[in-house]
């Protein structure tokens, strides 16, 4: 049988969870499963309720599920928040000092929250308290698996002749997955090898997180029983990389010859940035030396004007962030695209509106993105729809601006940022770099807004002898002195948004959408929605129904008649995005003229997983949906 089991911890913001779930990842992959991890938290430091979830499988898998095989929790919170998300045939693993404890204690648990579930343990006739949610979990067949976490600490200090780890409340996180790895009969060494990779520059910290994992994975060995599920060792998939979210932008900056990026922190951007301010210098086949400069700057206004002054010395640059620096940027963006500034902007969406919910996830920006900036000027909008695909993306990003000379927003997102997966290793002999018409020499009179038959103007640097040009945000005449002439107007307008569909034409076509099968009952959706799609049309697959499904990547200028081409069988359209008003529709509709017949929505700042999709795919296709399906999973 196939092998697919999803293990979830939890604990404040601050505890270790995200390290905690980044062992167990890695533990898994060195075994050669497939990995789909995903992190929630609040938009505080510290305190909040953090959780991770981490499918596996012996298949290949792009989501989450809503079922949890295993849980390991060492706070009160992720118990209350949880219990009822473990599969019956699953367990629990917890402190067992904290059964008595009840839900007022737990300050962080929300009023709504609460009320919710204090409906559900009244109408049981439980406590308000650990004790009576595990009793509900345990009545649904859940195993449980209480241990004190403060006594393990306890003991291994006095074995290892070590005082100062009886009080290190901070490993928690590392016991809480050794006696996961214990119960499920990982590998131990894998176990060890992890959490030295984890800790690698801080050999005493690491030394003494190996000996509590391996004190407690052999505590789970000796003292857990009659768990039903047990993972081995599986064959790996030759090639295959474990990667956080932000790494496949980052690499794909380095590799493309991005070598400058500003940025001002902003969740969930800043990720990228400081990856790339951690690895500067990339050496690649001696042909792309070189270093990427990264500037904190002290707005988002600053960060755009920045990146295009880098531009414009023919630097390839760009500036990573979401949705309310984006707004910041917006009168930079036109000033970019009127003076025809080959730049990439990579836009990791979040909840809005304003603030909205700032380490959530969602796709609310596309119709913005789209629109974004005062009167019409050319740019590309491009999203990505996975972790491997925004490596490569982020080359064809570059190409595109330079080749056609206008702003580039590479469209990300929290559900991509905060996802830890296996993917096959990136190849950067794949990305190719084509710097369109920048010249490296100047001969004779030099316009740089010159009238061509493409539309494309020959691009001097900064700088360079006899290259001079002028930049004004006001209309301009083809040395770009200020202008107001309606002739002149009208042929600088209309060479401009030429480029659109120069785009059109020359992006080829499987870089605009890409077919996932097209059958009577087709999805459209764009970003990554493409995921949980992927494994929900598998799951229909097993029973033997067929849902077809067009991915599309190139958001503006839209490829009309292509996706017009790849959808003429298909009878029932279903469009799936996480935002409140179905904002590819609205463009699809506005370019296609065709209606959608169903929208499967989610915007509660949570990712989509497969089984919830599946689920309101079944109800379309045995007609029992609401025209707009709302998805609401998760804590």
């Amino acid at each position: 049988m196939n092998t697919d089991f999803t293990w979830l911890i939890g604990g404040p913001q601050g505890s270790g969870v995200e390290s905690g779930a980044n062992i167990f990842s890695k533990v898994c992959a060195q075994m050669g499963y497939q990995v789909f991890g995903k992190r929630e938290f609040y938009s505080n430091i510290k305190g909040e309720h953090s959780y991770f979830t981490v499918r596996i499988s012996d298949q290949k898998i792009h989501s989450n599920v809503n079922d949890v095989n295993l849980m390991v929790s060492f706070d009160a919170e992720t118990i209350f928040r949880h219990f009822d998300e473990i599969s019956s045939d699953g367990g629990i693993i917890y402190d067992s000092e904290l059964e008595n404890i009840d839900t007022d204690r737990v300050r962080t648990l929300d009023k709504p929250f609460k009320d919710r579930l204090h409906k559900l343990l009244e109408s049981n006739n439980k406590p308000f308290t650990i004790g009576g949610v595990l009793e509900l979990a345990k009545e649904n067949g859940v195993k449980l698996y209480p241990v004190s976490f403060k006594t393990l600490l306890e003991t291994l200090s006095e074995e290892v002749d070590n005082p100062r780890l009886r009080g290190l409340v901070r490993m928690y996180n590392v016991i809480g997955v050794s006696l996961s790895l214990g119960l499920i009969k990982m590998s131990s060494d894998s176990l060890v090898n992890s959490i030295d990779d984890i800790f690698s520059k801080k050999p005493k910290i690491a030394e003494i997180n190996q000996q509590a994992a391996s004190f407690s994975y052999n505590y789970a060995s000796k003292n857990f029983e009659n768990f039903n599920h047990s993972l081995t060792e599986t064959q790996k998939e030759s090639d295959t990389i474990l990667v956080q979210g932000h790494f496949g932008c980052s690499l794909g900056k380095m590799v493309s010859g991005c070598r400058f990026q500003s940025y001002y922190p902003i969740t969930p951007a800043s990720d990228e940035s400081v990856y790339l301010e951690s690895n500067e210098i990339l050496e690649i086949e001696n042909d792309r030396p070189g270093s990427t400069i990264v500037v904190q700057t002290e707005d988002e206004i600053s960060a755009i004007g920045m990146m295009i002054g880098s531009a414009l010395t023919g630097t390839r640059s760009s500036t990573s962030t979401s949705g309310p620096g984006f707004a910041l940027m917006t009168e930079a963006l036109g000033w970019a695209g009127i003076n025809e500034v080959a730049v990439v902007i990579t836009l990791y969406q979040r909840s809005g509106p304003s603030t909205g919910l700032p380490t959530r996830h969602g796709q609310d920006d596309l119709l913005f993105t789209v629109f974004a900036g005062c009167g019409d000027f050319p740019k590309i909008v491009y999203a990505s729809g996975d972790i491997e695909e925004s490596f490569y993306d982020t080359g064809n990003c570059f190409n595109y601006a330079d080749k056609y000379q206008i702003p580039v927003i590479h469209m990300m997102d929290k559900f991509l940022s905060s996802s830890v997966v296996t993917c096959k290793k990136f190849n950067p002999k794949k990305i190719s770099i084509d710097r369109g018409k920048l010249l490296d020499k100047v001969e004779g009179e030099y316009k740089r807004f010159a009238f061509t038959d493409d539309g494309i103007s020959p691009r001097s640097k900064l700088g360079m002898d006899n290259g001079v040009f002028w930049n004004t945000g006001d209309e301009s005449d083809e040395y770009g002195h200020i202008t107001e002439d309606p002739q002149v107007r009208i042929k600088m307008m209309d060479k401009r948004m030429s480029r659109l569909d120069l785009a059109l034409e020359t992006i080829p076509v499987d870089e605009q959408a890409i077919p996932f099968g097209v059958h009577d009952y087709t999805i459209i959706s764009w970003g990554s929605t493409k995921g949980p799609i992927l494994d929900a049309q598998a799951m229909l697959k097993k029973e033997g129904i067929d849902i077809g499904f067009v991915q599309i990547k190139l958001l503006n200028p839209f490829p009309t008649e292509y996706v017009k081409s790849l959808l003429k069988d298909a009878k029932v359209l279903i469009d799936v995005e996480a935002n409140h008003s179905g904002q590819l529709g609205k463009i699809f509709k506005q370019n296609i003229t065709r209606e959608i017949d169903y929208h499967i929505l989610k915007y509660t700042g949570r990712g989509m997983t497969s089984t919830e999709l599946y689920d309101s795919l079944k109800r379309i296709i045995e007609n029992k949906a609401e025209k707009r399906e709302i998805l609401s999973h998760g804590a």
